[in-house]
């Protein structure tokens, strides 16, 4: 397994990395290294479990939640060597890799004929990311050759397969979600009480999130007369600019910036809400929207990818993102606490749909596919 991301460094692909894990350790038939990074200089091999190793190059890293492209750069120095020895030493039967860039080039240039897989994440996808704009125009073509030879491109949400067939209508895709851990992440026993309207949103601080439409709503429902508070959690490059638009606005005793969240605090912070709200323009498949509706969280969302799979009768989705749809949103919520109940059973109920067990399953029957696929080849 390839990923430049791993817990505690990085997001949604790094906590799906991690959970594949904890459901192929111990399996006597499987045998999987991970190369992936550090935060400090080195490079570290740790035992996960008696069949699974984990191999870290570690990096000059300014901040766990953002790749800097310096950082990526010297992430793919640095791994392409010990990525080469590792084939050469072991007698791999594919790689899966996690991200079509930078993990993918490492797959398409280093492996032989060893056949990959790659699990596309989202902003390894060209779309609307802003940040990424200049990488996409000069990166398209690696991307086009890499997600050609790979045996298998498998995206995180039918959504995001969308945007990947736009970008290249020639492969074929298959889409495996991303998973929940239903027993860490369950509803508050005994419902949630309190007078105040308590919304959450969770994510990387970056323009893509659109977080300052959130704070926009807030203060909208606030004006007009509802108790509510918003909590952030998360970090990233927009945090010190959405720190500042609260102090502008007086919002300090409505809106917390929570930060990074360590994950054990997680599911207490989810069951001391009442409503995940989110503005994101692209998503592939929200972690944290999966976690919220297992703690049996309604959800309030603009239209982006994964929604379709994860929102139907446990939430709403704004067709036209603005701050007035997402407060009119959640004031209907509010008012109709019948409705409000109705849909945090029915959050818990969706959510069971995506356990991390039947994801592991999806991808072992990937990976026996390929590998009788290139076994049948070399025959």
């Amino acid at each position: 397994m390839l990923n430049y991301e791993f817990p505690p460094i990085g997001g949604g692909a790094a906590n799906a990395n991690l959970h594949l894990l904890k459901e192929y350790a111990g399996k006597d038939n499987l045998r999987v290294d991970v190369l992936t990074s550090a935060a400090k200089p080195g490079f570290f091999a740790e035992e996960f479990s008696d069949n699974i190793t984990i191999y870290k190059v570690g990096l000059h890293k300014k901040s766990l939640h953002l790749w800097r492209r310096i950082e990526v750069i010297e992430w793919l120095i640095k791994a392409r060597g010990h990525y080469r020895r590792l084939v050469r030493e072991n007698n791999y039967d594919l790689t899966h890799a996690f991200f079509g860039f930078p993990t993918g080039y490492l797959c398409d240039r280093g492996a032989g004929a060893m056949p990959y897989i790659i699990s596309l994440r989202g902003s390894d996808v060209p779309g609307s990311n802003v940040r990424l704009q200049l990488d996409y125009k000069i990166l398209g073509p690696v991307f086009k050759r890499i997600w050609k030879n790979a045996a298998v491109l498998v995206a995180c949400s039918e959504g995001l397969r969308a945007r990947a067939l736009e970008f290249l209508p020639s492969v074929s895709i298959d889409v495996i979600p991303n998973g929940v851990d239903l027993d860490k992440f369950s509803p508050a026993q005994g419902g949630v009480k309190a007078e105040s309207i308590r919304l959450l949103t969770v994510g990387r601080l970056s323009a893509t999130k659109r977080v300052e439409m959130l704070i926009e709503a807030a203060e909208i429902l606030h004006n007009d007369g509802l108790d509510v508070r918003l909590t952030i959690a998360g970090g990233g490059a927009m945090e010190g600019r959405l720190q500042q638009m609260i102090e502008q606005k007086g919002l300090g005793e409505i809106v917390e910036m929570a930060g990074r969240v360590e994950a054990e605090q997680m599911p207490a912070l989810y069951r001391q809400s009442d409503i995940l709200v989110s503005a994101t323009m692209q998503e592939g498949m929200s972690n944290a929207m999966l976690e919220a509706m297992a703690c049996g969280l309604p959800i309030v969302t603009t239209r982006c990818e994964g929604v379709g799979e994860l929102i139907g009768d446990n939430g709403t989705v704004v067709e036209q993102g603005g701050a007035r749809a997402i407060a009119d949103a959640v004031r209907s919520l509010a008012e109709n606490r019948k409705r409000y109940e109705q849909m945090t059973k029915a959050a818990r109920t969706r959510a069971d749909r995506f356990s991390w067990k039947s994801v592991a399953e999806e991808y072992l029957s990937c990976y026996n596919a390929v590998m009788n696929s290139h076994i049948g080849r070399r025959a």
